[in-house]
């Protein structure tokens, strides 16, 4: 496990990541409106915008005193809900380092889709892995998964500022730190079946922006780029 702090990768073709932004602030203002409920109702959202993969692959259906959108809209709602700060945080703060380059890469309305995508792809690997589970999966860490795996395709050499061995701040190249991370992911699914964090939305994340990046980023984009570029050069 890594925390990263700043990676040295400027903007190239945007002057914002705007849609980045948008997403993370999205996250956290519906962490706010989840903690003002009280904890029954926030157990009840969960189940209502989380998704279960029992509605999806085993025909079970909610209550429908619960109903609040259509089971198809779960893959991409679940993403939105967070469990506690810490999961929230993690999730944002990953975000918030490699999301903007990608969009960068994308653009805005590509990597709008591209991040709503991998949501749902790592929503259906998770329920390929437990189809009958009737708990909830909830949280950004699909998306954020394929946001990693399309950074270490693109920019694999730039150097990232990371917590890493009990906190200890390093510079290094990206894909030391996060293809580690993404070996983490499949090690984990295929061995830890406890059921705590779902291996299958981060793995399907991962697969999911690894395929994605390459059909969705602009044509002037090349992977495993060995330049970086340390100050915003907007072109758009």
């Amino acid at each position: 496990m890594f925390l990263p702090i700043h990676d040295q990768n400027g903007l190239k073709y945007i002057k914002r990541a705007y849609v980045n932004y948008a997403l993370i602030i999205a996250n956290i203002l519906v962490w706010i409106v989840m903690r003002r409920e009280p904890v029954l109702e926030q157990n009840t959202l969960q189940m209502a915008l989380g998704f279960i993969p029992g509605t999806v692959f085993a025909g079970d259906r909610l209550d429908a005193s619960i109903v609040l959108v259509p089971t198809w809209a779960n893959f991409v709602t679940y993403a939105f809900l967070h469990i506690d700060t810490m999961h929230i945080a993690v999730n944002m703060l990953f975000l918030w380092v490699f999301g903007d380059n990608i969009e960068d890469a994308l653009g805005h309305v590509r990597y709008a889709l591209f991040y709503l995508a991998c949501a749902t792809f790592g929503a259906f690997i998770h329920g390929l892995t437990d189809p009958a589970s009737q708990l909830p999966l909830i949280g950004a860490s699909g998306a954020v998964s394929g946001v990693l795996s399309a950074y270490v395709l693109l920019h694999p050499r730039v150097r990232i500022w990371a917590l890493v061995l009990f906190g200890i701040p390093l510079p290094l190249p990206a894909f030391i730190p996060l293809l580690l991370w993404i070996g983490e992911q499949f090690y984990m699914l295929a061995t830890d079946h406890s059921g705590m964090v779902s291996w299958g939305a981060h793995t399907g994340g991962i697969v999911a922006g690894a395929v994605l990046v390459i059909a969705l980023k602009r044509r002037s984009v090349h992977l495993f780029d060995r330049a970086t570029s340390t100050a915003e050069q907007p072109r758009e």
